[in-house]
């Protein structure tokens, strides 16, 4: 297991939460996630390799947010 963590910038509300949780989730290889909206705090975590920073930025992007 690989985990990642980054900080999400814009986030506001729990909508803002899943709206990050559901596109960063759905990274082919994502098998955990979290995020802490108080922090902006995303850990994402595989079974195998670590996904690509690019990925999880073009997934924190297509939610409205970016990471810092």
């Amino acid at each position: 297991m690989t985990t990642s963590t980054y900080t999400v910038v814009g986030m506001t509300c729990e909508h803002c939460v899943r709206s990050v949780s559901e596109e960063v989730g759905a990274i082919p290889g994502v098998s955990d996630l979290s995020v802490d909206l108080a922090t902006g705090a995303l850990s994402v975590t595989t079974e195998a390799e670590p996904v690509a920073d690019d990925a999880v930025r073009e997934a924190v992007a297509e939610a409205g947010y970016s990471l810092s």
